[in-house]
């Protein structure tokens, strides 16, 4: 599986931004993640650092399709339009 590092993150009031890279041998590709607060909250409960949350989705989507078809930029919850089982996975593994 391709190295999952985050860059970058900020937090405010809403939530949190993350600046996330993925890399294998010969590429790499960087991605915008917004997260809310509230998505946070229940999908986490809380229980795990935000991080956690970008680490293991970015896990999710790399099963799924290669780096290069991840959005550039988007809010997490879009994940779950692609893929509706992400939200129950996540809940599963992080809460």
């Amino acid at each position: 599986m391709p190295n999952i590092s985050i860059l970058k993150k900020t937090e405010n009031d809403s939530g949190w931004q993350f600046i996330v890279q993925i890399t294998n041998k010969d590429s790499a590709t960087e991605h915008l993640v917004t997260v809310p607060r509230m998505t946070y909250e229940r999908l986490t409960g809380g229980k795990v650092e935000p991080d956690e949350l970008i680490i293991k989705s970015f896990e999710f989507l790399l099963e799924r399709e290669p780096k290069e078809s991840i959005l550039g930029e988007f809010e997490i919850d879009v994940i779950g339009n692609y893929f509706p089982e992400w939200s129950q996975a996540m809940v599963k593994q992080l809460s």
